[in-house]
């Protein structure tokens, strides 16, 4: 894996840790569901413009547009939907320790569909970094998470399902589609559903328009949602899921980053533990990971290499 692609891997887990924050905000000013369809389909146009001014190509055939479909299902509307309603169940700890396990599904999944193939050491290396995520947010598995805690699990656990799907449906659209036209139509698509139950189920008039609320959702969806998708996308014609998501347990520790430095948050015994096995689980997946082959990208869109 070159340097490059490191960095891109990281800069997308940064601009992913900075989205708990702003949900967190933004939650306070408008309803779960509008909040979630209107920070996708923010981040899905910003995405087509984007791609419209680049003259990019818009995708074709019946199989990447399936594969779109896919996308948005999963790592939008299920994704969204789950994230953004457990956070009225449950801690964010114990959320965070069952959405990080959507990169121990997604190698199953990545396994079973893509042939992806992890060797022991990589597969000790997912289980040390799921291990580093629980002992992350240990300090919250104890606290008292009211009678909607059953509620709040299936909630959570949908979402990261959702998105374990849609990264494995990522991986296969890479190579048939522009990445920046795929992500857009992808997060425009899945904000349709999470848009229609918003409307059926909630009081749309409780919505804060508010300075605050539109800065939050402008920096969440267009860096942390339009801008990372892309750079993920980008990832994913070059290097195996498996090995791109190990970088995903690096989140709750940059999330504990920005809380120590901007609310201040002290760091306990047990999380410092965690942070050393989320490193070395990511160390260990990247050595255990067989090389793929390599991608070479014309007018935006990557082919596999022979």
């Amino acid at each position: 894996m070159s340097a490059g692609t490191v960095l891109r891997l990281v800069a997308v887990m940064v601009l992913w840790a900075s989205c708990f924050p702003l949900i967190t905000i933004g939650l306070d000013l408008a309803p779960h569901l509008a909040f979630a369809a209107m920070r996708a389909a923010l981040a899905g146009a910003c995405l087509l413009l984007l791609g419209v001014a680049l003259h990019r190509p818009v995708p074709r055939g019946v199989s990447s547009w399936g594969l779109i479909a896919v996308v948005a299902a999963g790592a939008t509307s299920l994704g969204f939907f789950g994230m953004f309603h457990a956070a009225e169940f449950i801690a964010p700890g114990l959320a965070t320790v069952i959405a990080n396990a959507q990169p121990l599904l997604a190698a199953v999944l990545a396994h079973a569909v893509l042939g992806e193939r992890l060797k022991i050491l990589g597969m000790t290396g997912l289980a040390l970094g799921f291990a580093g995520i629980v002992a992350i947010a240990w300090p919250g598995l104890t606290a008292d998470y009211g009678t909607g805690y059953g509620l709040g699990i299936g909630y959570v656990a949908l979402a990261a399902a959702g998105v374990a799907i849609g990264n494995l449906a990522i991986k296969q659209l890479t190579g048939k589609a522009d990445a920046i036209m795929a992500m857009g139509f992808q997060m425009l698509i899945g904000a349709v559903p999470l848009a229609l139950l918003s409307v059926s189920t909630e009081d749309i008039s409780s919505l804060a328009w508010s300075a605050e609320f539109v800065l939050v959702l402008l920096v969440l969806s267009v860096f942390g949602t339009s801008l990372a998708l892309w750079l993920w996308f980008s990832v994913l014609r070059e290097v195996d899921l498996s090995r791109a998501n190990a970088f995903t347990f690096l989140v709750p520790i940059l999330g504990l980053a920005i809380g120590a430095t901007v609310f201040t948050e002290r760091l306990a015994s047990a999380q410092a533990v965690g942070v050393v096995l989320v490193l070395a689980g990511i160390v260990l997946v990247q050595r255990g990971a067989p090389a793929s082959g390599a991608v070479s990208v014309t007018n935006g869109v990557g082919r596999r290499s022979p």
